[in-house]
């Protein structure tokens, strides 16, 4: 039941992982114990929500698909993930909008994001207040995924949408979200001096998941001491970033790559490695394929002093993405009257 609470506006952030993708990703979370640590930035999916008298309309990213009601709608098309969130809450008879200023397949965790911005908007339309427990939101920005649409991935991505700023995120039977409080010197320090690059290539396919996971089942000892290392060192980026040590953590997301790659071939790219070579030619500490890999985006750390020039190399390889740190994660608010539709 609906409380029509008129046109909302919803948005939640994508994330950058520094560190400990794939260890948030079942059964290991619950075997082995996970360990993710992430930064939410100010790039965002967008979900307005607002009546209709015509029927269900969903707009994705100027895609338009209408029908008399939600249940008219073809399962699949186009904004799956949007048609199985409003089933799920049996929302129907409205408007929505989905929109990303952000590239989509660029690894930053973009479908996580409208999942959570999906949430927001649904529940204050149904007169909820899960924006107060955001990880109640995340949870079901998760359930979504996994139990409408059958995604095979993690829950790192949910939670940094709907917390925003750096996270230390502990997977086990249950997840354990904390934030890492920021002062205004690191969190300079991390938009000035982390770099990410789109490749401009898609991002990794559902086979290449479901084999290292099936690597990780059949105790591959290739897998099992990657997936530990990268464990480990995500704890230990929680305490540089803690720290304020950029250097450090430059080395843990260097080492990190070596680790990531070597879960299966197709994780890294030539395009992946231009970025790569490109910045440490230039000087930075080293870098990382950001999500799952294959393709999407690529986080380069530089030494302050070789911020601009490494900024400068990376730059002509690929397509450079500028970000800040978002620090309130998902929000929910009457839409702007003047917005576009």
């Amino acid at each position: 039941m609906t409380t029509d609470p008129g046109e909302l506006l919803a948005r939640a952030p994508v994330r950058i992982d520094f560190g400990g993708g794939w260890t948030d990703v079942p059964p290991y979370t619950v075997e082995q114990g996970g360990c993710v640590c992430n930064v939410a930035i100010a790039r965002y999916a967008t979900a307005r929500l607002a009546p209709s008298g015509d029927g269900i309309v969903i707009d994705e990213e100027g895609r338009v698909e209408r029908a008399r009601r939600l249940a008219d709608l073809p399962v699949e098309g186009g904004a799956e993930l949007a048609k199985a969130a409003l089933r799920r809450a049996g929302v129907d008879g409205v408007r929505l909008a989905l929109r990303n200023d952000f590239p989509r397949g660029a690894g930053l965790g973009g479908s996580s994001a409208a999942g959570v911005a999906l949430q927001a908007a649904i529940a204050a339309w149904c007169g909820e207040r899960v924006v107060a427990d955001r990880a109640a939101l995340a949870e079901r920005s998760r359930a979504v995924e996994v139990e409408e649409l059958h995604v095979a991935g993690g829950s790192q991505d949910h939670y940094a949408a709907a917390f925003g700023g750096a996270l230390a995120l502990h997977f086990g039977e249950r997840v354990r979200a904390e934030r890492i409080p920021l002062s205004r010197e690191p969190r300079a320090a991390i938009e000035r001096q982390c770099i990410v690059v789109y490749t401009g290539e898609s991002r990794i396919s559902g086979e290449t998941i479901t084999a290292v996971l099936d690597a990780y089942r059949a105790r591959t000892p290739r897998v099992v001491t990657a997936l530990a290392r990268m464990r480990e060192l995500a704890e230990q980026m929680i305490v540089a970033l803690e720290q304020g040590a950029l250097d450090a953590l430059g080395g843990l997301v260097a080492e990190h790559w070596e680790h990531q790659r070597a879960l299966h071939p197709r994780i890294t790219t030539p395009a992946i490695e231009r970025v790569l070579a490109a910045g440490r030619a230039a000087g930075a500490y080293g870098g990382k394929a950001l999500g799952a890999s294959g393709g999407g985006s690529v986080l380069v750390i530089a030494p302050a002093e070789r911020a601009a020039d490494v900024r400068d190399a990376v730059a002509r390889v690929g397509e450079l993405l500028p970000f800040t740190i978002d620090e309130d994660g998902a929000t929910v608010s009457p839409a702007p009257v003047s917005s576009a539709r």
